[in-house]
């Protein structure tokens, strides 16, 4: 094996663990995006729609905000 001293500096060296939460806002976005995706490829009438509406679904929330923003300003 390894016959070299460990030294101190070495020894106390920790990993950091970092935890990250999505919390509630993560599932209602999943959520969101199934049913954008039900929606959006539900309607499609061709195969080429139905690619354009699983990416319509990935970014929905973007449209919506700009629509709400949209309707905000009048």
């Amino acid at each position: 094996m390894n016959d070299q001293p460990v030294s101190e500096e070495r020894k106390f060296r920790r990993t950091k663990v970092v935890y990250r939460q999505w919390g509630a806002g993560g599932a209602v976005y999943g959520l969101g995006l199934i049913g954008a995706w039900v929606y959006f490829i539900g309607n499609a009438t061709t195969f080429w729609l139905g690619v354009l509406g699983f990416f319509k679904g990935i970014v929905w929330p973007s449209f919506l905000v700009y629509e709400a923003l949209k309707y905000l300003s009048m």
